[in-house]
């Protein structure tokens, strides 16, 4: 009975451990080639907002915080705060978390891509 028990905790823990994207560390020059989906509308450039907010700054910031950009009421009243989970999260399918989101992006497919770009975006100013 104690060894079925533990072998249950040891495979949970093993699939915990890759069951959320933010916990792994991913490759900053593999997520620069992520980024490229969101040159269009985002910058990592501190004060330039283009169709989205800048994200520079975006790790530990409140959602809907960057100033002289004018947010949805979703995404200002969300209580959202950046950091590796959330943006996993957002980034994978951002209605999903903040349903009435500005952001037409429908989302990343690939963890490996969500990772990625997540270092990539801590690496340059993020």
């Amino acid at each position: 009975m104690k060894s079925s028990i533990i072998k249950v905790v040891g495979v949970t823990a093993f699939l915990a451990a890759f069951a959320s994207p933010a916990m792994a560390d991913g490759d900053a020059a593999a997520g620069e080639k992520v980024f490229k989906k969101c040159k269009a509308c985002h910058t990592l450039e501190e004060g330039k907002n283009k169709v989205g907010p800048s994200l520079h700054g975006v790790i530990g910031r409140a959602a809907g915080a960057v100033d002289g950009y004018k947010y949805s009421s979703a995404m200002a009243e969300s209580g959202l705060t950046w950091d590796d989970e959330t943006l996993a999260k957002f980034l994978t399918k951002p209605k999903d978390l903040v349903a009435k989101t500005k952001m037409s992006f429908a989302g990343l497919k690939k963890e490996d891509d969500i990772e990625n770009i997540i270092a990539y975006i801590k690496a340059n100013g993020g």
